[in-house]
């Protein structure tokens, strides 16, 4: 009898969600540089990405969120695919086909990466308390439009949020000293794609190195 009322007085008591490792906002730079070729090589690189055995491991055992963000110039920012947590592998396998089927949000655009992080800030009121906060933001151009992304940098550190970078060259490293110097915060780092062909496995490196717990 003492252990059928202890059982119902447990069974009463409120379930506390447990909070992810990480909350991953996933950033894609669709501005005029971005011909249809290479929106189409970043969404197939992202849903292979998400299909690698190492990272759907990775995301359910962290029970991570993740979205996706299209963005170009100012005004120009939208929720592709909306937070969605990974608590099995069934989940990342609907988001990587989601990744894979995405529409172009913006064309004939601007570049406003400032625009894109202050955009992304707001996106994690609508998620638990994760352990991290990252936005991963891609990009082969500087910016030629909006807000100065030093300032969208320091708000993103002021609320804990780590920005992390791709830079896609085709030749030097002008973008990744851009994102290194400006874009990304002092907890972050930049890797560099040399062309949009090389994005595949660079964004599944970085998104490996993001959910990892321990960082590389």
């Amino acid at each position: 009898m003492i252990r059928f009322v202890f059982a119902s007085l447990i069974s009463t008591l409120p379930v506390t969600a447990q909070a992810c490792d990480t909350a991953l906002i996933l950033t894609m730079d669709v501005s005029n540089s971005i011909d249809s070729a290479e929106y189409r090589l970043q969404t197939d690189g992202l849903a292979d990405a998400l299909r690698d055995p190492e990272i759907v491991e990775t995301m359910v055992a962290g029970e991570n969120y993740l979205t996706v963000v299209q963005w170009s110039g100012v005004d120009r920012q939208a929720v592709s695919i909306p937070w969605t947590q990974m608590r099995t592998a069934l989940d990342v396998e609907s988001f990587a086909q989601k990744a894979r089927m995405m529409e172009r949000a913006f064309i004939l655009s601007d570049t406003a990466p400032a625009e894109a992080v202050f955009f992304s800030l707001r996106l994690f009121d609508q998620v638990p308390n994760c352990a991290r906060k990252v936005i991963d933001i891609s990009g082969d151009g500087t910016p030629n439009g909006g807000s100065d992304v030093r300032a969208a940098r320091t708000a993103a550190e002021r609320a804990g949020v780590t920005i992390n970078g791709i830079a896609i060259e085709s030749m030097g490293l002008a973008i990744t000293n851009f994102f290194r110097g400006a874009v990304i915060t002092r907890d972050g780092f930049v890797m560099t794609a040399r062309t949009h062909r090389e994005y595949p496995a660079t964004i599944r490196a970085k998104i490996l190195r993001e959910i990892s717990r321990i960082f590389g």
